[in-house]
Parts: C-alpha cells; structure tokens; sequence
C-alpha cells in the first residue's frame, strides 16, 4: 500500500468521524470511492478496514486532529490535494446534509492541503450535484 492512499482514507474517514456520527451512507461512500477511483487502482481493498481503524485510534489521541491532519499532509503528494478534498467533499454529502463539523473540517483540510477557493467552491458544488436526491 502506499501512503497516499492512506492519506485519502485518512480524510474520508476524518470527515465522517468529525461530527461523532459515521453514518452507513458515509461509510458505503468510503467503499465505493476506494472500489472505483483510478487512484485506488491499485489498493488492496481488504486493507481499507485495517487503514480505517489507524486513523480512528490517531484521533483518539488528545491532539489526534493536528497528528492526523500532519499525517495527512505529509503522504500526500501536492498532485493529490484537490482529489483529496474532492474525496472529503465526497463524504461530507453522502448523507445528504453536511454537518457544521464536517463543514468546518472542510475549511481545515482546504487550507490544511492548499486548495484555493476557486477551485474548492467548484468541488464542493461538484459534490453536491453528484449526491443530490429529490
């Protein structure tokens, strides 16, 4: 496995777990997105569980939002940073509402990663335009 995509699980699962509440859509996203993005192309799909539960106990630690944003931003090559937003974006709209949490995180990560506005604005409404319901 490599560590970016660990990175991108990492944010997937950061943007689930930040309002306390990892709801089956988010998780069923999670999968879906590590099955079929070409970057996971070559992941093992039976890691994401055991990659999954790395980032939980990280985040357990007392400072595990800054340890894991660090973690974060250091296996992600810059040429992943907006996937990796589009990733959190991703997850934040399974759900169909995004939490002040998670739009909170959002903010973070985007600055956390170096997503200009522009183009975060642009992923977000992508976001939201895949996962829109009647």
């Amino acid at each position: 496995m490599h560590d970016h995509h660990r990175a991108l699980i990492y944010v997937m699962v950061l943007v689930s777990a930040s309002d306390a509440d990892m709801t089956d859509l988010e998780l069923e996203a999670i999968a879906e997105n590590v099955r079929y993005l070409p970057i996971f192309k070559d992941f093992e799909t039976d890691r994401l569980f055991a990659v999954a539960g790395e980032c939980t106990k990280l985040l357990d630690d007392p400072n595990g939002l800054n340890k894991t944003l660090e973690q974060i931003k250091a296996w992600l090559p810059p040429k992943l940073c907006e996937t990796a937003y589009a990733v959190a974006c991703d997850i934040a709209a399974a759900d169909a509402t995004a939490s002040q949490e998670e739009l909170r995180l959002l903010e973070l990560l985007r600055h956390k990663l170096g997503v200009d506005r522009l183009c975060a604005a642009a992923i977000e409404r992508g976001a939201r335009a895949r996962h829109m319901r009647l």
